[in-house]
């Protein structure tokens, strides 16, 4: 079993004797079908071709993680930064098991990217255990020798009409078998099938033995839509967050067949706008709206919106208007690669939000430094200043210095 590293936008083959990055046959089949059978869906990989290579698998802006049916794990990370970078940014993830991750006892360089999920995963069931597993009043319905709870007649009387010294009952049990806790039970049995740690699957059989008395789920979507997360069972929250994550694997990016074993992936255009988006709120004193969308761009001749606008950022009600872009600019492409796509989005959220007075554009900080500023023009003849600025993900996150430029 391996786990084979790769950065956004490096590719993987299949011929061997070239260098590379290179896979088995198998496993290059199990990821190629896994990408047709999701071209229309998300391209986690591209399917081309290369000179010296032939057909390649390219990773393109998704980061995280794949394991094929023959156990390769395939570790994408971001273009910049290191894994450390990428839990990082995981961190802000809204409505995610990662807000509440502690990496400082672990050797993040060393770990593959799944073990790390996976160590995380037993970390929250830890303090959850030491706390206590909670246990609950589950209703049973069972033909006994003795009555026991409420008789139900109908059943009764069609299973023991031949049988006069049985009882068809319904009662209930205060037992720990409750579906919460059938589901971390799930997660813990399909997790030590894919961990090829020692010691994370030395965790999951202690762990497993605590729930020995409880049953494995029969239907996992269907016991999710039955927790419920009272007061009493608030403990439960983070840990059945993760349970999500690798039962349902669907949190994030979905994916579509069944050649690859386990799939975690991660938009880093999503991402890059989540952690710039947490470090603004943090640091702006100001009120920041997220992904806001009071305006349209157009209107139909009855007003109906429509295409509607969506900024990443929004700043005091519009004042101020940001948005970010997980793109590597560089002295050697034309306008330093920045899109004129991106400047239209731009110019017409400035257009939009009447009040606005400043628009930024934010991109990774890499080998440049700084950009000049430009200037749109609006009737009447008003400036609309665009400034260009770096974020450098490799910045302690508590640096207040990148709020200072939008003061």
């Amino acid at each position: 079993m391996k786990t084979i590293p790769l950065k956004e936008y490096e590719f993987l083959h299949c011929k061997e004797g070239v260098g590379g990055k290179y896979i088995s046959p198998t496993t290059f089949a199990q990821l190629e079908k896994f990408v047709l059978d999701n071209q229309d869906y998300a391209q986690y990989l591209k399917l081309t071709t290369k000179p010296q290579y032939g057909k390649v698998l390219q990773a393109q802006n998704y980061v995280g993680l794949i394991q094929t049916k023959d156990g390769t794990t395939i570790e994408i990370l971001p273009k910049i930064g290191s894994k450390e970078t990428l839990l990082k940014m995981l961190k802000t993830l809204k409505k995610s098991p990662f807000k509440s991750i502690n990496t400082a006892h672990l050797k993040t360089r060393k770990m593959p990217l799944l073990e790390i999920f996976i160590s995380m995963f037993l970390e929250e069931l830890a303090k959850l255990i030491q706390r206590g597993i909670k246990s609950g009043y589950i209703t049973k319905e069972e033909n006994l020798k003795f009555l026991k709870g409420k008789l139900i007649m109908s059943q009764h009387i069609r299973r023991n009409f031949i049988h006069k010294e049985r009882f068809y009952v319904e009662y209930q049990e205060w037992l720990s078998d409750r579906v919460e806790n059938s589901l971390i039970k799930t997660t813990l049995n399909y997790l030590y099938k894919h961990s090829h740690s020692n010691t994370n699957q030395q965790r999951i059989r202690e762990f497993l033995f605590v729930f020995d008395e409880v049953g494995m789920s029969r239907n996992i979507k269907s016991d999710f839509d039955k927790v419920h997360l009272d007061r009493q069972m608030r403990d439960y929250e983070q840990v059945l967050l993760w349970c999500r994550t690798f039962l349902l694997r669907n949190s994030f990016t979905p994916y579509r067949g069944s050649d690859v074993a386990f799939a975690l992936l991660f938009d880093m255009n999503m991402l890059f706008e989540s952690y710039v988006g947490a470090y603004l709120k943090r640091y702006m004193h100001r009120s920041v709206h997220l992904q806001h969308h009071r305006h349209y761009l157009a209107y139909t001749d009855d007003k109906y919106g429509k295409f509607k606008l969506r900024p990443d950022f929004v700043i005091d009600d519009g004042e101020i208007i940001a948005d970010t872009k997980w793109k590597i600019l560089s002295e050697q492409e034309r306008n330093h690669g920045i899109s004129q796509t991106d400047l239209y989005q731009l110019y017409a959220y400035g257009t939009k939000y009447e009040g606005c007075k400043k628009l930024f554009l934010i991109y990774p900080k890499n080998e440049l430094e700084k950009l000049e500023s430009y200037d749109f023009h609006r009737k009447p003849a008003k400036s609309l200043p665009l400034k260009i600025l770096f974020f450098d993900l490799e910045r302690d996150f508590s640096d207040e210095e990148f709020a200072l430029h939008f003061k």
